[in-house]
């Protein structure tokens, strides 16, 4: 199958959210399975940085009365084939932001379209498109019913421009919008995902709905939930060359040495026996940061605990750590910044991981910090439910802490009770083996993800090729003989 995957970020040139790491990891094991899987993205300005890119385009091309180009090379370290569409709107180095947020984005979605109409090299048979950035290509490739759509949101909290607004900026008559960009693309789109099946079930709650929760109901016998994937060779614990000392689920010792080495970069005090918390997070309010402020002040006050916490975002979010951090010298330390190294590091040094998330469409930074042995508590929502359960201490079961309700005494009380289960070293140790034992390989999702393109290209889906097996090391089902014996 010819597929091109359409974005505004792919790991590791352009990350923001956990969009990037799908858009940068999925092609990678769909092409091992024997598809023929494409991406398109911005030329962002700071991708000349990244990457080597041909001085000439390979395609001119107009969207929206603008001239644009598209250059192609590859994603870094792989042979999938990156197209980048090139417009003196992407020059300034931000991926997103401004003013002109919805006009570059929009832009950047006719060019897509008019790419995958009018290029004569490569003509793919699925635009694979990704959130609200996206959201006009499935409305413009309703007239070329041979080219199939797949929308997929990663937070439907983001919608786009509204339709008084695509009026003006677009040529798209009002009854092919829909009620704003987001809404046009899940009515559009021939088949709809999400990133967790839980979050497809919410998303068509009045909870979780952001007001679309009608139309996902509506639209929900086209609706799928694929959890998405971690890189495991990327994130290893046995290979990171970004850590102290490697170390895999038998050899648990070698951890502490991590542990040390991040108290130490952070000017904590280095002790094996205080509880690290860590988070690694966009400082909004969806990631439960409000909840986060409410309680911490008094657990740092009543125990030993020692937090670090990596990310940027709401100004206000920021100040409130900074001020907080200070109260608490060599305990606690606030990184407001973007470092992936880092972010490895107090995966592989924590003990425990805080996503208290208001809501989550899958989650990705829970899935990584278990394959370093990370502790997550976590509030039960969207993809958290499917990929953390909650300890069970009688049964030794379970491999993470969570709670329910979306309130402060709720988590306050989940955090405590993590925090007396870490004095019983020999049962903590048994719980970081199962976590770290844990299936997150994009295998599992790539098949999902394959058994939804053929339904979409109206493909017999009910196994997959002998090709497809075998790059994703399963076993395959070798033709039987007869022997015939003559009498």
């Amino acid at each position: 199958m010819k597929i091109l995957f359409v974005a505004a970020e792919a790991v590791p040139l352009a990350k923001v959210g956990g969009m990037g790491d799908v858009v940068g990891a999925l092609p990678q094991f769909l092409r091992k399975m024997g598809h023929d899987v494409r991406v398109f993205m911005p030329y962002y300005g700071f991708l000349g940085d990244k990457l080597d890119i041909p001085e000439e385009p390979v395609w001119w091309g107009s969207a929206m009365f603008q001239e644009f180009a598209v250059y192609e090379t590859f994603l870094p370290g792989t042979d999938v084939p990156l197209y980048l569409f090139g417009h003196p709107v992407f020059d300034p180095r931000r991926i997103y932001y401004g003013e002109d947020e919805d006009w570059r984005f929009t832009l950047f979605a006719n060019g897509a379209s008019e790419f995958a109409w009018n290029y004569e090299d490569w003509k793919p048979e699925i635009l694979h498109c990704h959130d609200w950035h996206t959201g006009m290509v499935p409305v413009w490739m309703q007239e070329t019913p041979e080219i199939k759509t797949i929308f997929t949101i990663h937070n439907l909290a983001y919608q786009g421009p509204w339709r008084w607004r695509l009026d003006q900026i677009t040529w798209c008559p009002w009854y092919m919008q829909g009620h704003n960009t987001m809404a046009a693309a899940v009515q559009s789109a021939d088949l709809v995902s999400t990133v967790s099946p839980t979050y497809a079930k919410q998303i068509q709650t009045s909870a979780y709905g952001e007001n679309l929760d009608g139309l996902m109901s509506f639209i929900s016998g086209k609706l799928w939930g694929i959890l998405n994937g971690v890189d495991v060779e990327r994130y290893n614990p046995e290979t990171d060359r970004y850590i102290v000392e490697n170390f895999n689920a038998e050899t648990l010792d070698l951890r502490g040495a991590n542990k040390a080495a991040l108290q130490e970069e952070l000017g904590l005090e280095i002790n094996d026996g205080r509880f690290l918390m860590g988070m690694v997070t966009r400082l909004v309010e969806q990631k439960g940061i409000d909840l986060l402020l409410q309680i911490l002040d008094r657990f740092m006050a009543y125990t030993d605990a020692q937090f670090v916490l990596l990310g940027t975002g709401d100004r206000y979010y920021e100040t409130q750590m900074w001020h907080m951090a200070a109260r608490y010298p060599g305990r606690m330390s606030v990184q407001i910044l973007h470092n992936d190294g880092l972010a490895r590091r107090i995966y592989a040094g924590c003990d425990v991981f805080l996503m208290p998330s208001r809501f989550e469409p899958c989650g990705i930074t829970q899935m990584m910090a278990m394959r370093y042995g990370c502790i997550p508590i976590v509030r039960r929502t969207g993809g958290l439910v499917d990929t953390v359960k909650h300890h069970d201490p009688l049964n030794q079961d379970g491999w993470g802490y969570c709670f329910d309700r979306y309130e402060p005494l709720d988590f306050f009380t989940c955090m405590v009770r993590t925090w007396e289960s870490f004095r019983y070293p020999q049962y903590w140790r048994e719980m970081q083996k199962r976590a770290m034992s844990l299936d997150f390989s994009w295998d599992k999702s790539a098949q999902e993800y394959v058994r939804m393109y053929k339904q979409v290209l109206g493909l017999s889906q009910t196994d997959l090729l002998p090709e497809e097996k075998r790059a994703l090391g399963l076993p395959v089902d070798e033709p039987k003989t007869s022997t015939v014996t003559a009498s």
